[in-house]
């Protein structure tokens, strides 16, 4: 039996850069986190013959094709196996459709253990790309680049997304005290609400494919606070940190109709009276988890108890997709 896993992340600067249909005109960067929350992929041999497949239906074939789960039928199919007898259980930390990058997640835990399975190696930058050939090319999907790469580098990152579509990955030179400070004041509620991002991003992914010119400014915008989240964090300046992301929040809203609503207006205008200094919805929008930078953090956690939302604490992951157990 093998068992890999994936970290889930969050973004911190420059989201939405990361779509190809942006930055293979305009350049793309954005600074991303992976957190310890997990999407775990086991592949096994079963004893009798036949494709079996447990996540959140069961599935029992005899052909790659016959699968109906996209991911995991494009995964095999690349893997080019004629008589495939294996077993796939997933499990995730958190559910999916939370703007954490699941899918992301998800797509490289399973390639991991499938060529651990078959005794290949892939390192993690081979590992990225394959994911994003099998959801962007092969699957047709209107996402980015970054789940795929923080979910398998790990760490916190910045990710350069290059014209010719190549992407440079760095960790972020930030010092110890700047890690311990944002784990201890970034802080993530569930919204309550699960949803797809695939509406809001094929609007923002179609427009800017017509190169329009109000979706391009704002994602240049976005971009350039992207690289001033950098120059806050490497010199440890976690106010114009906080700042920053209400700036950045403020321009992502204009993206979209379907980014916030009234409900979360409410909830974030009025954390920034109760403790954050700034937030955004992490993902796409439209629900999922709300990260807020705080500067009372007891404060924030008291006013969102009150709310009812749910707060999920974690940690920094700086190992990437893994093999936990072969």
């Amino acid at each position: 039996m093998i068992i890999a896993r994936s970290p889930l992340r969050i973004t911190l600067g420059g989201g939405g850069t990361d779509l190809p249909s942006y930055f293979e005109k305009n350049g793309g960067y954005l600074i991303a986190a992976a957190i310890n929350k997990y999407v775990y992929a086991t592949v096994m041999r079963p004893f009798t013959p036949g494709i079996f497949l447990k996540y959140s239906r069961i599935e029992q074939i005899e052909k790659v094709s016959e699968i109906q789960h996209p991911i995991i039928r494009e995964v095999l199919n690349e893997l080019n196996l004629r008589t495939p007898q294996i077993e796939i259980t997933t499990l995730a930390d958190i559910p999916s459709g939370t703007g954490l990058g699941s899918s992301g997640s998800f797509t490289t835990a399973l390639i991991k253990a499938l060529f651990t399975h078959y005794k290949r190696s892939i390192d993690p930058k081979e590992l990225a790309e394959l994911a994003c050939k099998i959801e962007i090319s092969k699957l047709n999907e209107p996402i980015g680049k970054q789940d795929q790469y923080i979910a398998s580098c790990g760490g916190i990152t910045q990710l350069y997304f290059k014209k010719d579509g190549t992407v440079k990955v760095e960790q972020l030179p930030i010092s110890i005290k700047t890690q311990h400070d944002l784990e201890d004041n970034l802080l993530l509620f569930f919204t309550g609400v699960s949803r797809s991002a695939s509406l809001i991003l094929r609007d923002q992914n179609s427009r800017s494919l017509k190169n329009e010119k109000e979706m391009i400014e704002n994602l240049d915008f976005i971009k350039k606070i992207g690289y001033k989240c950098k120059d806050a964090l490497v010199s440890g300046n976690m106010v114009e940190f906080g700042n920053l992301m209400n700036e950045h929040w403020e321009y992502k809203k204009l993206r979209s109709k379907g980014i916030s609503d009234a409900q979360i207006d409410k909830i974030y205008s009025s954390a920034l009276k109760n403790g954050a200094l700034g937030g955004k919805i992490v993902g796409a929008g439209g629900g999922g988890f709300l990260l807020f930078y705080a500067s009372d953090k007891e404060k924030l956690r008291a006013y969102m108890q009150d709310l009812k939302l749910e707060e999920v604490r974690f940690n920094f992951d700086f190992e990437g997709t893994k093999v936990i157990m072969s």
